[in-house]
C-alpha cells in the first residue's frame, strides 16, 4: 500500500544495485528536501532515540496526512525524505495501515544501517504513527 512517490524509490533502488549508490541516492533525496524552519525544531518535534538530531513537524489538512523534517545528519535527512515518500498524502488511517517494516524492507534499508540509524529510523516511524493515531 505504497504511495507512487514510495514506488519510485523502489524502482530506483531495483535500478540501483551497488549499496554505495543506493546510500548516496537515500542521501541526495535528504538533499533535496526543503529544510524545517527553525521556528519548527522545537523539543515537541524532536524525536528522540535518535543518534543524531531529528525534529518531525505533521500537518492535517482536509483529511490528508503531511510532515516536514530534519536532522543534522544527511543520511537521516535522506531516511525523512523516504518517511514522506512513504507516508505524506495518506489519510491517518492509511498511514496507521502502513506495514513500514515490510515496505523499507523492500528497500533493503534494515540490512545497511547501523543499529543506531536503524532505532532511529524506527523511532521516527513510531512518532508517525502516534501522530496519525491522535489525528
Amino acid at each position: 500500500m505504497a504511495s507512487a512517490a514510495f514506488e519510485e524509490i523502489v524502482e530506483d533502488f531495483e535500478f540501483l544495485e551497488d549499496w554505495e549508490d543506493r546510500y548516496r541516492h537515500v542521501i541526495d533525496q535528504g538533499k533535496a528536501m526543503e529544510p524545517l524552519e527553525d521556528a519548527f525544531k522545537v523539543p515537541a518535534t524532536k524525536v528522540e532515540g535518535c543518534a543524531s538530531q531529528v525534529w518531525l513537524h505533521p500537518t492535517l489538512e482536509n483529511g490528508t496526512f503531511r510532515f516536514d523534517g530534519d536532522s543534522d545528519a544527511m543520511i537521516v535527512r535522506g531516511l525523512i525524505a523516504v518517511l514522506r515518500s512513504l507516508y505524506n498524502g495518506l489519510s491517518p488511517a492509511e498511514v496507521l495501515a502502513v506495514d513500514a517494516k515490510a515496505e523499507l524492507g523492500r528497500l533493503g534499508l534494515n540490512d545497511h544501517l547501523s543499529a543506531q540509524r536503524s532505532n532511529g529510523l524506527r523511532a521516527m516511524i513510531e512518532r508517525i504513527r502516534e501522530i496519525a493515531a491522535g489525528a
